[in-house]
């Protein structure tokens, strides 16, 4: 069911339909999912725990709880909300937002930062309601 709604929604991203949030938070979400799937999904995918959590519904999920995933002693023991700021902040630099994470990735450009933002909330938008 999610597979369908994040095809539904990254459709009309792409065609345009999604105009308002292709610029969501100062980023552009098209750009973000590009640098998604150039950068991240070595670790990550949308939908399934890989070396990293599945990040399809990170936007609004309580930091380290990623169901079915195993997070570091650190981040299990975060209790945020992964909000744009925060996720701006954790791509940034991790090992600031959470001392002891074990990701030892980060994006250099703030660009690329809000852009792969952009992409995460875009999905959040993008879910039918619960």
């Amino acid at each position: 069911m999610f597979a369908r709604a994040l095809a539904a929604g990254s459709l009309a991203l792409l065609v345009g339909a999604g105009a308002p949030l292709a610029h969501a938070q100062g980023g552009d979400a098209v750009k973000g999912r590009q640098l998604f799937e150039s950068r991240c999904v070595g670790c990550h995918s949308l939908d399934q725990n890989r070396v990293g959590p599945a990040l399809g519904t990170v936007a609004g999920r309580t930091a380290g709880k990623a169901p079915g995933y195993t997070y570091s002693p650190a981040l299990s023991q975060a209790t945020h909300v992964w909000t744009g700021d925060k996720l701006r902040a954790w791509l940034t630099d991790p090992e600031a937002l959470v001392p002891g994470q074990a990701m030892g990735y980060s994006l250099s450009q703030a660009d690329d930062r809000r852009d792969v933002v952009a992409f995460l909330q875009s999905l959040a938008q993008a879910r039918p309601a619960q």
